[in-house]
C-alpha cells in the first residue's frame, strides 16, 4: 500500500470519486464512484481518517489521471473552488463494437467497482468517451449474465437490497440483467435484439439519474419540480443518448416507453415497444425490493408478484418470463426454509421454486461460521416464506458470500 495524501480543496464535490478513499491508515472511507455531496460531508471523512488519502498502488491509472487533470487546471489558473468542482472521468479501455470482452474483469469480478463505473457513467452522460464507455460496460455485464448467470443476479440484487447512494445505477443493471435473461433464455430473441434491449434498460433513467439517487434518500414529500421530472424523464433520456450520438431507434423508443401501462400480450407488438413492457415489469421488481429512506425493502417473492400481475390484476405474460428467467425466489435473496434455518438464494433450481440456498442462521436465529448448502426441492428444506433483508439480521460480506455460489 503506497498511500498519498489529498488536500480537501481538490476533491471533487457533488460528483463521483476518481478513485478509493482511505485514511492515513489504510482504512477504506469511500469506494471510487461514491458522490460527497458537500464540504461538511468531506470535512466529517477527513476527521474520521485523521487525513484523506489514495493508494497509488490500488488506483495508480486514476489518480495519475486525477494529477494530470489537476495540473492542468493550476496550469490554466482555475481557483480552487473551480478546482474542486471539475469533474474526473476516470480512463476507459476502447471498445470493439464487433464483439467486446472482458478485459479487467477477473473470474471473480469486483462488482463494487462495477458498480462505481455505472455510477460515475450514468450520473455524467456527457463525459469524455461516453459512448465506449457505455458500450463497455454493457459488454461487461452481457458477458457476466452468460458466463456468470446465478453470481451476477446474486451480486445485483445484493447490493440492490441495500442500496440507497448508488441507487440508480445499481437499479439499472439489476434491470438490464433481468431482462437481457428474459429476453434470451424464454422468448429466444435474436442477439442484436437481445443487445439493444440490455442497452435501453441500463439507460432507461440516465435523465435523472442524480434525482432518483437523491429520492432514495429523501424524507419528504415530492417538490412539484420533482414531479415534472419524473415525469419527463423518460423524454429528456432518449434525447440525452440521441444527442450523444446513440441513432439505434428500437433503443430510444423503448427508453421513451418504458413507463407505459400497456398490459396484454407481446405478440403483436413492434419491437421496441415489447422491450419497453419488458424493462418496465423489471422496473417495477427492481424498485420494491430496493431500500428507501422512507420505506423498507419488500421480499424477493412480494416484488416479483408485483410485475407478475398486470394493471388489471391478470397474469402478465412479460412479468411471467422475467419469473421463468429469474425464479420466483432469485439468487440474492433471503428466505425461511420448512427447517427454520434463514438463508439467502445462491442458484437457480429446476423449477422457479425450488432454489439453491446457503443457510446463515441457524434454527435458533444464530449466525453459522460458514455457509450450509440446501436443496429447497427436498421436503426438509423447502422453502416457507420470503424474508426482506432487513429481518436477516447478520451481515456478511459479498465476497464471502459469492464464494458459495
Amino acid at each position: 500500500m503506497n498511500l498519498v495524501k489529498l488536500e480537501l480543496e481538490t476533491i471533487p464535490l457533488g460528483y463521483p470519486l476518481p478513485f478509493v478513499l482511505r485514511s492515513s491508515s489504510g482504512l477504506l472511507l469511500a469506494q471510487r464512484g461514491y458522490v460527497i455531496q458537500s464540504r461538511e460531508e468531506l470535512d466529517a471523512m477527513a476527521l474520521r481518517g485523521q487525513n484523506l488519502c489514495v493508494d497509488t498502488d490500488e488506483s495508480g491509472e486514476a489518480h495519475r489521471a486525477y494529477i494530470a487533470k489537476l495540473h492542468s487546471l493550476v496550469r490554466q489558473g482555475k481557483t480552487l473552488g473551480a478546482i474542486a468542482s471539475a469533474q474526473f472521468d476516470t480512463p476507459s479501455p476502447p471498445v470493439d463494437s464487433t464483439g467486446p470482452t472482458l478485459t479487467d474483469l477477473t473470474a471473480r469480478p469486483n462488482w463494487q467497482d462495477i458498480q462505481a463505473r455505472a455510477n460515475t457513467l450514468l450520473r455524467n452522460p456527457g463525459g469524455s468517451g461516453f459512448r465506449n464507455r457505455l458500450l463497455q460496460l454493457h459488454a461487461d455485464l452481457r458477458l457476466l449474465t452468460q458466463r456468470q448467470t446465478d453470481a451476477t443476479l446474486f451480486a445485483l440484487m445484493f447490493l440492490s437490497a441495500g442500496e440507497t447512494r448508488l441507487y440508480s445505477a445499481t437499479h439499472a443493471m439489476l434491470v438490464s440483467v433481468v431482462c437481457m435473461l428474459a429476453a434470451k433464455q424464454v422468448l429466444r430473441w435474436p442477439d442484436d435484439q437481445v443487445d439493444t434491449l440490455g442497452k435501453a434498460a441500463l439507460t432507461m433513467n440516465i435523465g435523472m439519474t442524480e434525482l432518483q439517487d437523491h429520492l432514495a434518500q429523501q424524507t419528504q414529500p415530492l417538490s412539484n419540480a420533482q414531479i415534472q421530472a419524473i415525469d419527463q424523464h423518460s423524454e429528456k433520456s432518449a434525447e440525452i443518448l440521441s444527442a450523444l450520438g446513440i441513432d439505434n431507434a428500437d433503443w430510444l423508443e423503448a427508453i421513451r416507453h418504458h413507463h407505459d401501462r400497456s398490459p396484454g400480450p407481446l405478440a403483436g407488438r413492434p419491437p421496441a415497444l415489447q422491450m419497453a413492457r419488458l424493462i418496465q415489469r423489471a422496473d417495477i421488481f427492481g424498485a420494491r425490493m430496493a431500500p428507501r429512506a422512507t420505506r423498507f425493502p419488500l421480499p424477493s417473492t412480494a416484488a416479483m408478484q408485483a410485475s407478475y400481475f398486470d394493471e388489471d390484476h391478470k397474469v402478465d405474460e412479460a412479468g411471467g418470463t422475467l419469473i421463468k428467467a429469474v425464479g420466483i425466489y432469485a439468487p440474492g435473496s433471503f428466505v425461511k426454509l420448512a427447517s427454520g434455518e434463514v438463508a439467502v438464494v445462491t442458484r437457480r433450481g429446476h423449477t422457479p421454486s425450488t432454489p439453491r440456498a446457503a443457510v446463515l442462521l441457524n434454527r435458533q436465529g444464530m449466525a453459522i461460521s460458514e455457509p450450509m448448502p440446501r436443496d429447497t426441492a427436498q421436503a426438509a428444506y423447502k422453502i416457507a416464506s420470503g424474508l426482506p433483508a432487513r429481518e436477516v439480521k447478520t451481515q456478511i460480506p459479498l465476497e464471502r458470500l459469492l464464494a458459495v455460489v
